[in-house]
């Protein structure tokens, strides 16, 4: 195949259905490989077992989606995913970092806490990362299948109190995407921004393939399903993306579910990273989640996200404040100080030393 990237990867990981559809939109060749056994080649080359790991056709390494994007952008500028408009590219990257660090918990939970889930996706992935290991199948079964639930299920906050409100987040989610999907092809018009190629993390490799997610989606919103095809099927190379220069009021509902839950999770994960404790509680929405994992990764995210909103021009940030008047939005401007992530501190990202979203890798108890 012509020269291009190498995705080192998971044929089910949420970021690297994310990663693809992009290099598929951009008409980027690449070459995907497994994980294994290139395990000790990523882990040097990038830090952390985390996938995708993404080689540059330089021949440089690079993981983390969101700085690869912004990387490959910069290199390849057309067809642009990202809205012309500041205050617009604001909110797109918003959505972006919502459907990267909140919508994770619903995925994991419908994978691995549903018994049919749970078992054709540790089939799928003992089959394809684990065929090395020297155990009978069924050991490995088992070990993915307590590894997963323990870790990104029950020590993510999910338990008998939080589970419906975990499954109600997913619901609302498809529905606040139905509602402008029904008007126009993408979230923000006719042409794929940077705010739905993070929606396909989890829409696309967890809530549209998995199964009980999957028949949700295609009874509860149909037009979600549609969209998740026509992403990958995207071909805009060879087109000029056109950006509205407004906030479309049907975004309405999406905006305040991701205030609502994401950015007052945000809120406390750095709070509680700033007291220097592993664990912390929230209360979203009204549903009380306890010893939710702190994340040093997600205190940087916060952090490029106010960054983001502090180049804005006054009157782009006012146009933002205005559309943003929901709970947790004013951690977005307000002057509460966190203790500072100290991560990619040179902004080498994503060519940098990688920290896993967890501590280790995964949520203790």
């Amino acid at each position: 195949m012509a020269a291009g990237f190498t995705v080192y990867g998971v044929k089910v990981s949420y970021f690297c259905g994310k990663l693809e559809t992009y290099l598929h939109q951009k008409g980027l060749a690449y070459e995907h490989l497994p994980l294994h056994p290139n395990i000790r080649k990523v882990v040097a080359e990038v830090g952390t077992s985390q996938v995708p790991a993404l080689v540059f056709p330089d021949g440089r390494w690079a993981t983390d989606t969101t700085p690869i994007i912004e990387t490959i952008e910069s290199i390849h500028p057309q067809p642009t995913i990202l809205p012309s408009d500041p205050a617009v590219a604001f909110v797109a990257w918003l959505i972006e970092d919502y459907a990267d660090e909140y919508l994770w918990r619903s995925a994991m939970h419908y994978r691995w806490s549903y018994e049919h889930d749970r078992a054709l996706l540790s089939r799928k992935i003992v089959d394809e990362i684990a065929t090395h290991v020297r155990a009978p199948r069924f050991l490995k079964l088992h070990r993915v299948k307590k590894r997963q639930f323990g870790g990104f299920v029950k020590n993510d906050g999910v338990t008998n109190e939080t589970r419906e409100h975990v499954e109600q987040g997913y619901f609302r989610a498809l529905d606040a995407m139905v509602g402008v999907l029904r008007k126009r092809p993408y979230l923000l018009g006719d042409f794929s921004s940077i705010a739905d190629i993070g929606m396909m993390g989890p829409m696309f490799r967890h809530f549209g393939q998995d199964p009980t997610p999957e028949e949700i989606m295609r009874e509860r919103a149909p037009e979600v399903y549609e969209w998740v095809a026509r992403m990958w099927n995207t071909r805009d190379a060879d087109r000029e993306p056109v950006f509205p220069t407004s906030f479309p009021a049907d975004l309405e509902p999406l905006m305040r579910e991701v205030c609502e839950t994401h950015l007052v999770q945000l809120r406390e994960n750095a709070a509680a990273y700033t007291r220097d404790v592993e664990h912390f509680d929230a209360e979203i929405q009204g549903c009380p989640y306890r010893a939710l994992p702190v994340s040093r990764y997600r205190v940087w995210c916060l952090e490029r996200l106010r960054e983001r909103f502090a180049a804005l021009s006054t009157d782009d940030a006012a146009r933002v404040r205005k559309e943003l008047p929901y709970e947790g939005a004013t951690l977005l401007w307000d002057d509460t100080a966190f203790s500072p992530s100290q991560y990619d501190t040179e902004r080498k990202a994503p060519f940098n030393r990688a920290i896993n979203v967890y501590g280790k890798g995964v949520p203790g108890s």
